[in-house]
């Protein structure tokens, strides 16, 4: 059971989420300053909470049209990288993305290097940095370019993360509602065809 500054906290956050785009971890620390509250900070599963109150009550006529455009460009995108096994992360996957909104893909190989060569054969040019480290405190390479999205009108920033073929085994555990964190191609079609099929 989370404290009264703690929900304050989540929704907070939960409206940056939305309205500026920011990751969750940067949201909450923001939020957290602007309240000056010394109260723990939420789960990432709090402040979903507190986005899909939001989304539900200031964006349902525009959010569903949105996710589906970025989970669209979701798929192009794995169906491109098939050989690197991209999962779907984040908020498109979870159902809460919106324009401002990253794709996260998360992609399991033998050899990094060659996610990086086979972008570079695609012709995609991209800016690379790491992630704190895995399971076995290695870095994680993380890939991130922008891709046209025509149905938004606008790019899409992607970020790739490029993971040992190993971290594939643990990658889809649920959450603490069984809800999956990420999922491959054909778990996002599968979603695609329930939210144009209600």
């Amino acid at each position: 059971m989370m404290n009264a500054q703690t929900v304050e906290l989540a929704a907070a956050a939960a409206r940056l989420v939305v309205e500026d785009g920011m990751e969750y971890a940067q949201a909450k620390r923001k939020a957290a300053r602007a309240v000056a509250s010394r109260a723990a900070l939420p789960s990432n599963e709090a402040v979903e909470t507190e986005v899909r109150s939001y989304l539900a009550l200031y964006c349902a006529d525009t959010q569903p049209a949105e996710l589906r455009a970025l989970r669209r460009l979701a798929l192009r995108c794995m169906l491109r990288l098939a050989e690197f096994r991209p999962h779907l992360g984040g908020a498109a996957w979870r159902g809460t993305a919106t324009r401002l909104s990253s794709l996260h893909l998360d992609l399991y190989c033998d050899d990094p290097k060659a996610m990086a060569i086979s972008l570079i054969n695609l012709g995609i040019a991209y800016d690379s940095a790491s992630l704190p480290g895995s399971h076995r405190g290695e870095p994680v390479n993380l890939l991130s370019f922008a891709e046209p999205c025509a149905e938004l009108g606008e790019p899409v920033t992607l970020h790739l993360a490029v993971r040992d073929l190993d971290d594939l085994r643990g990658a889809l555990k649920p959450d603490a509602q069984g809800r999956s964190w990420r999922g491959d191609a054909s778990a996002l079609r599968r979603l695609l065809e329930a939210q144009t099929n209600p």
